[in-house]
């Protein structure tokens, strides 16, 4: 896959140039703008049980857009939904991402949700998506995002972890410290294992703690 990652980290959107006969898939509405000629091919990819998997499981879009370049070369530019960075990974094998993780990938590529057990009841979400095959994969970030070479442990707080290899193990624990009870932070996720760890500068859980006190309210009528 040809791509540039623009306006990086807060902003970020990716150009993807098409030659003719090749395709990319994206999540749906993340197309922001593109040449005339690609042209979109909208379906349940994985057909219809994967589509509500992805939907009703994991909160990600049932239907999902295959672009290819018709008659000639042509690009096309995704933006995200959340503020952040855009990570681009040439995958061979699994990896997991958060939820509204996803951007786009190679037709080599199938997303899937997993179920993550009742240690995901105390992260983001109880299923995550699993991104399994060969080729290239697109996904965002809330913030800027760190690649972590974990060997042996690795302690990120919850909502942190953005994406990671399938070949690391999780648990969620809790920090020790009095702070930590007092301000509501005190749940953390041990990874264990080797392989790679993606990190977001932000939390979309502590920026929703963040914006809340600000949010309009209606008053009561006396």
């Amino acid at each position: 896959m040809e791509y540039q990652i623009h306006s990086r980290p807060s902003f970020s959107t990716v150009e993807i140039s098409l030659p003719v006969g090749e395709s990319v898939v994206t999540e749906a509405g993340a197309m922001a703008w593109k040449d005339p000629h690609v042209q979109a091919e909208t379906a349940a990819r994985g057909g219809v049980m994967q589509g509500l998997k992805r939907k009703l499981l994991s909160g990600e879009s049932f239907f999902q857009n295959t672009w290819r370049a018709e008659g000639e070369a042509g690009s096309i530019t995704l933006a995200p939904g959340a503020c952040g960075d855009i990570v681009h990974t040439e995958l061979d094998g699994e990896i997991l991402l958060e939820k509204g993780a996803f951007l786009a990938a190679s037709e080599g590529v199938t997303v899937d949700s997993s179920f993550q057990g009742l240690k995901g009841l105390f992260n983001e979400g109880v299923f995550v998506l699993r991104c399994s095959g060969q080729g290239s994969l697109l996904f965002n970030s809330f913030g800027a995002v760190q690649c972590v070479e974990v060997d042996g442990e690795y302690l990120v707080d919850n909502g942190y972890a953005v994406a990671w290899d399938a070949s690391l193990e999780y648990r969620v624990t809790k920090a020790r410290k009095i702070r930590s009870f007092l301000f509501s932070d005190q749940l953390l996720l041990r990874f264990s294992g080797k392989g790679r760890l993606w990190i977001q500068s932000r939390s979309p859980r502590v920026f929703a703690g963040w914006v809340h006190p600000f949010r309009p309210t209606k008053k009561d009528n006396d």
